[in-house]
């Protein structure tokens, strides 16, 4: 798995977890819809600047989400 893919899996799971759409994840992160399905699919990277957005609109750190992210890269 590359690292956008499991960035893209990360961020569903949280997004899922506390019971977001993705429409309702953008809207609240100032992002397009579209734009959060091509991260979750692994087809676009964040920058920076997204990864802590996202983090703070999912009430939780960026450092979780690379943490994870790296988690799943190491288990291939």
């Amino acid at each position: 798995m590359d690292i956008k893919a499991a960035f893209g899996t990360v961020l569903r799971k949280y997004r899922t977890k506390v019971g977001l759409s993705q429409e309702h994840l953008a809207l609240e992160a100032g992002l397009d819809r579209s734009y959060i399905s091509l991260i979750e699919r692994g087809l676009r990277g964040a920058s920076l600047e997204t990864i802590i957005t996202l983090a703070h609109t999912l009430d939780i750190t960026a450092a979780i989400l690379v943490q994870e992210t790296e988690q799943l890269i190491s288990l291939e």
